[in-house]
């Protein structure tokens, strides 16, 4: 069994004899490692404050760790809200980074306490400035992410650097403070000059809200985008702070304003392994030149971000010998439960139906977008180490 790079040995004997008490499938967190990514995040931007994606792995364990060490968080929901506040998290380190939000939800996040709201339209500004008077807003643009990310961020959230000029000078009148502007370059972002373009574009709304509008903002939000250690290869992520720092001091000097990192898949990513069952082997004709590999875990409990074989987890077995290419695929009676048909696994011929698959990095967006009850299957468990 081949071990990727970032499983030594020693994690690999912890993680194995963790796994041998549970029935597939099922997650293992290793908060060891949550905690490492978490200091090197920190050491890598010394400068910036770190809030935590709560929608990458929202378990107990990791939301407690993460709030004991110091971390703020990004909060999408009423429901993440109220797991984060029970482990006594103060209201001033929690963003509600969600730009899509029911008027009542943005009540109950004031009433709580929280200060600072994402935005990024007319309407939903009027929503916070009637439901959170006085709230500091920063503004969500869209950049050009798509390329490099396997995971792209860029349609849905975000508007254009015009629009974000004209809701800083809305958000003043309606008696907000415009504090900062935001952007998500993708997730697993692989070519690191996109944040060059994103933070060359706040630059400018920077200078001419100070200009023109006598508007002074105070914030930039760089969103996610670090990568975890999947099959694609991408940078040292000591390149990813080097590169990015640069940016910053070429486009804002000494002196940047208050940075905010919001990741998820880096911080939880490569803490993960999940393990699964194969159910079954199969060829679908005598001269099929492929076998069929079904998993006890597919598309819908736990792996939904192989749509479109997107996101590529490194994938052990204990079998050695001979390999062959397999496509592979869940559990469930839906066609699209295929995880990789085009991308081919290479696989051991002496696989067998009962072998467990180790998938590897899978820490992030697994359990969190785990189905509730899909053909009956309950959601992906999740134990922590």
């Amino acid at each position: 069994m081949k071990l990727p790079d970032h499983i030594s040995a020693e994690k690999w004997a912890r993680l194995k004899a963790a796994a041998d008490q549970y029935q597939t499938p099922f997650q293992l967190i290793d908060l060891q490692t949550v905690a490492e990514k978490y200091q090197e995040l920190k050491n890598g931007f010394d400068f910036a404050s770190i809030y935590y994606a709560v929608k990458a792995n929202p378990h107990p364990q990791i939301v407690g760790l993460l709030a004991g060490l110091g971390s703020s968080f990004d909060i999408a929901s009423i429901y993440e809200l109220d797991q984060v506040l029970s482990h006594g998290v103060t209201p001033d380190r929690i963003s509600y980074g969600n730009t899509i939000k029911k008027r009542e939800d943005i009540r109950y996040f004031y009433d709580k306490g929280v200060r600072l709201f994402a935005t990024d339209s007319e309407a939903d500004l009027e929503n916070i400035a009637q439901y959170a008077p006085g709230a500091r807003i920063y503004i969500r643009i869209q950049t050009e992410g798509a390329e490099g990310a396997d995971w792209p961020l860029s349609r849905k959230f975000g508007c254009n650097p015009d629009m974000a000029l004209d809701l800083a000078i809305l958000a003043k009148k309606l008696g907000l403070e415009p504090y900062g502007i935001s952007f998500h370059v993708g997730s697993q972002q692989r070519l690191i000059d996109v944040w060059d373009a994103a933070i060359a574009k706040v630059k400018v709304i920077f200078e001419r809200l100070r200009s023109e509008c006598d508007i002074e903002l105070r914030m930039i939000n760089m969103g996610g985008g670090f990568p975890a250690q999947y099959l694609t290869k991408a940078n040292d992520f000591s390149v990813y702070c080097e590169e990015i720092t640069r940016y910053l001091m070429e486009d804002f000097g000494d002196n940047p304003p208050q940075i905010i990192l919001e990741p998820g898949r880096s911080l939880v990513g490569d803490s993960g392994l999940l393990v699964s069952e194969v159910v079954l082997i199969s060829r679908k004709s005598h001269t099929a030149l492929n076998r069929w590999v079904y998993t006890d875990v597919g598309l819908f409990n736990g792996l939904i971000e192989t749509l479109g074989e997107a996101i590529k987890f490194p994938l052990e077995t204990e079998r050695d010998g001979e390999c062959e290419e397999v496509v592979l695929a869940g559990p469930t009676c839906d066609s699209m439960d295929i995880m990789y048909e085009n991308y081919k696994y290479e696989l051991p011929l002496s696989l067998e139906i009962g072998d467990r698959l180790y998938w590897f990095s899978t820490g992030a967006y697994t359990t969190s977008y785990s189905s509730v009850e899909f053909n009956g299957f309950p959601p992906l468990k999740c134990y922590c180490i």
